[in-house]
């Protein structure tokens, strides 16, 4: 599964976009020096009932910013993504689809 298609997926169970995920994660401090991943999973799978992948998602964004590796970009496969820069203001409005 994409990087994308993680962060959508988020969005369809929790009914909230990442950016509104990634203001959360920010209120519970877990955009700051020492928050771990594991804190993401935990807080994932308690309030929404999601896994580790989703969570990981979420964090590869908290940690690193919207930007991913090109190595998949424009490739085909379960890990392809369209753009190198994830879409974080929900499905409905990316211009992608």
């Amino acid at each position: 599964m994409s990087f994308q298609a993680y962060l959508d997926t988020i969005e369809d169970r929790t009914g909230l976009t990442p950016r509104q995920l990634l203001e959360i994660a920010h209120d519970k401090g877990l955009d700051q020096p020492g928050a771990k991943a594991g804190d993401v999973v935990a807080w994932f799978a308690a309030d929404y009932g999601l896994g580790r992948g989703h969570a990981m998602a979420l964090w590869h964004v908290l940690s690193r910013g919207p930007g991913i590796a090109a190595t998949h970009v424009g490739t085909t496969g379960p890990h392809a993504d369209e753009s190198d820069t994830l879409w974080l203001d929900g499905k409905a409005s990316n211009p992608a689809r």
